[in-house]
């Protein structure tokens, strides 16, 4: 992996990992506690210590991911037999 590829795959996962950690805490303290007084510091603990998690499992499993979907989706122009 040469130097742009490891920027854009670790730019990428943060990029992600932030807009993932960021939804999901966000709907789920408001699910919790509705939009009552503390929800804002509360969400915003809850991202940042879900960030990166968030971060470590984008990282880990989306070369895992890309794999099976590629084997799930056929690629119509891949004929390796000829």
């Amino acid at each position: 992996m040469d130097n742009y590829q490891v920027k854009l795959r670790l730019l990428n996962t943060a990029l992600m990992s932030m807009c993932l950690s960021f939804l999901m805490t966000l709907w789920v303290t408001w699910l919790h506690m509705g939009f009552s007084e503390g929800f804002l510091s509360k969400w915003l603990k809850a991202w940042l210590s879900a960030w990166p998690a968030a971060f470590v499992a984008v990282f880990v499993l989306s070369p895992l991911i890309f794999k099976l979907t590629s084997k799930l989706i056929k690629n119509p122009h891949h004929h390796p037999h000829q």
